[in-house]
């Protein structure tokens, strides 16, 4: 899927292609090209990366003092939106998001390149956000919605994760571990938002239509940051390449949606479910002379808030228990220890005394974020801590997966995995501010579901490690897909023994 987006990016900009030996200069190992070139700007010293852009994208700012200015190809009030400042800086990122932050909207670039979002609190700003925002936060802690997360992580836990896993033992058959907790995570998402268990997670595997629809969307949308908006735009009415795919995959997520809210609204309407603990329900009921903007007769509305809810739940938790479980297998030292801690400090009813999971866990997301970037644009033109100018509706992109890897920041064993460095010298957690760890954001667009997020991925963690060995196949690729959501191009492929 990448190397077709990469395709669409060199047919885009086919004349680059003529002029490619004339172009692109050798470089010294090591050193990213940032030269400008006319016409083309710095597209040609991008172009070979794309396929590895965090990596590129971290290289590029950890030799420009965390902070440069990408200068796209082409100008034009048609041929605009490639032109990027990337910042890992975090004064400039703790300005944007926190001290500034009535300056820095998503912006209608953000709103044009995650249309497929529609109205959901992911896209939103102004009113409309802080509606949904306040509106999420009474959800989540509602004790009926706390109770109903408890309730079906734990039945999915023992009806799909164990079942999956000791099938997978007995038969001694590689699985996808990723794969395993995408279904999972989509299946508690699905439950807690939209009171629908599509049960995923099975021996039998079924296919699984959303999750191929989001990430085919979600690459799509990762390209269409370094393409103009008008060809994009093109590619998509036309239907070429993974825009075609992309319209495809909304035809997909929108007739799953379509069918969960009819569905609810003629039980609704029949006195059943009425009081339903999950997201849809609620916001089919919301008080709207408490939260005026939002819509709960609308079903377009009602899709767009659900489907943000069940994405964010999905693909960020997944991701992130993916990630920390490649690294416990090329660091079994640190497996070690968590295990230890299991079996001596572990009890379900309070899993904060597991500091060194939570640490290892920590360490996981500062190295490889769910979200590897963020997308920012100033409604009025500023000048960051950094002494950048950016103007106004222009175009900034947070590098988180940057941000975690810088030795300015992190210290000079800041690519190590070391979750020791997250406990202070009494053993308890240390913090860092959020502009410096952005796994969950910043400021006032903070995850409200963080502590929900870190509860499922200590559940999921803890059953696995207590009960299962795994072993990575031997030879297995790990590179990650160029996308909006850090996952693995291959999967995690492993072996899955239990326990005696």
């Amino acid at each position: 899927m990448a190397m077709i987006g990469l395709l669409e990016v060199f047919a885009a900009f086919l004349f680059f292609l003529v002029f490619k030996h004339f172009f692109l200069p050798k470089k010294s190992p090591g050193q990213p090209i940032l030269k400008s070139w006319p016409v083309l700007g710095m597209l040609p010293g991008m172009l070979p990366h794309i396929p590895r852009i965090f990596e590129w994208t971290f290289e590029v700012l950890e030799a420009t003092n965390l902070t440069f200015f990408f200068k796209g190809p082409f100008k034009g009030p048609w041929l605009s939106g490639t032109d990027m400042l990337f910042t890992a800086d975090p004064r400039n990122i703790h300005h944007i998001l926190s001290l500034n932050f009535g300056n820095y909207p998503k912006g209608p670039e953000f709103k044009k390149i995650f249309d497929v979002l529609g109205d959901g609190i992911l896209s939103v700003d102004l009113e409309l956000w802080e509606d949904l925002r306040k509106s999420n936060h009474a959800m989540f802690h509602h004790p009926d919605f706390l109770e109903l997360s408890v309730s079906s992580n734990t039945s999915k836990l023992k009806e799909g994760l164990v079942p999956f896993l000791d099938n997978a033992a007995h038969e001694n058959i590689v699985i996808d571990l990723q794969d395993v907790f995408k279904r999972f995570m989509f299946d508690t998402s699905s439950i807690l938002m939209t009171g629908y268990d599509p049960m995923s997670l099975s021996i039998e595997m079924p296919e699984v239509e959303f999750g191929e629809a989001a990430e085919t969307g979600e690459e799509a949308i990762y390209y269409r940051h370094f393409k103009p908006v008008i060809l994009w735009r093109l590619q998509n009415w036309l239907g070429i390449g993974l825009e075609r795919k992309m319209r495809s995959s909304l035809v997909t997520v929108n007739r799953m949606f379509a069918k969960i809210i009819s569905t609810r609204r003629e039980e609704i309407s029949r006195g059943e479910r009425k009081q339903s603990a999950d997201a849809l329900t609620y916001y089919m009921n919301v008080d709207t002379t408490k939260y005026r903007l939002l819509k709960p007769s609308n079903d377009t509305f009602i899709r767009d808030v659900a489907f943000s809810l069940v994405l964010s739940g999905r693909d960020t938790t997944s991701s992130a228990l993916t990630w920390f479980f490649w690294l416990l297998s090329m660091h079994p030292q640190v497996l070690s220890k968590i295990r230890k801690e299991i079996n001596t400090k572990y009890d379900p009813t309070d899993l904060e005394k597991l500091v060194y999971l939570h640490a290892a866990l920590s360490e996981t997301m500062r190295l490889y974020p769910p979200l590897p970037f963020n997308h920012k644009s100033p409604a009025k033109p500023d000048v960051l801590p950094s002494g950048h100018k950016v103007e106004a509706n222009s175009k900034i992109v947070i590098c988180i997966y940057a941000l975690g890897r810088m030795r300015s920041i992190w210290g000079e064993d800041a690519l190590d995995f070391k979750p020791e460095r997250w406990i202070s010298k009494g053993g308890e957690l240390k913090h860092e501010p959020s502009y410096k760890f952005m796994a969950f954001n910043a400021g006032p667009r903070a995850c409200l579901g963080k502590h929900l997020a870190l509860l499922q991925m200590k559940i999921v963690a803890v059953e696995i490690i207590q009960n299962y060995d795994f072993k990575v196949t031997e030879g297995h690729k790990i590179e990650a897909v160029p996308s909006i959501v850090l996952r693995m191009k291959h999967g995690l492929n492993v072996t899955v023994t239990k326990q005696i």
